[in-house]
């Protein structure tokens, strides 16, 4: 099992502002896709037999493998991509959502990504890949519910 760094904040509300506080003090967005950079480059590496198709989060363009561990009362996302950006952005919701109870997660809405300008700074194609990876996050603690 891999370790993870997450969640930093107590709440996901704390991480949302954490990282809305952060992306404000760069001034232009080639320092902000610098820093998402610099915070996917923090993602522990999966583990070569996690990087199969059975943990490959479909509807991102680049490679991206996500590994959901735990239960209701706790969820942890295991995560990386073979894009520099797009391990920026999985490193992002991470920090929102795993290491958080299924009710949190559900309880949560990514504001950070409109409060940042991420939705108006990102490719389409990278758009539908959070979009999937949001998804696939709520849809794993919507069945740890069930």
């Amino acid at each position: 099992m891999i370790e993870s760094p997450f969640p930093l904040e107590s709440t996901p509300a704390q991480a949302q502002q954490a990282i809305k506080d952060e992306f404000a003090f760069f001034g232009d967005w080639s320092e902000r896709y610098q820093y998402l950079i610099d915070l996917g480059r923090k993602l522990p590496d999966l583990p070569a037999e996690w990087k199969t198709e059975q943990h490959r989060l479909l509807g991102c363009q680049s490679m991206v493998w996500i590994v959901p561990q735990g239960d209701a009362q706790r969820l942890d996302f295991h995560a990386i991509s073979d894009s520099a950006i797009v391990s920026g952005l999985i490193y992002l919701a991470l920090r929102v959502y795993s290491g958080r109870s299924a009710q949190e997660i559900l309880a949560a809405d990514p504001d950070y990504i409109a409060d940042i300008g991420l939705a108006k700074h990102l490719s389409p194609t990278r758009s539908n890949g959070l979009a999937s990876l949001l998804a696939f996050i709520r849809d794993t603690a919507q069945r740890q519910l069930q």
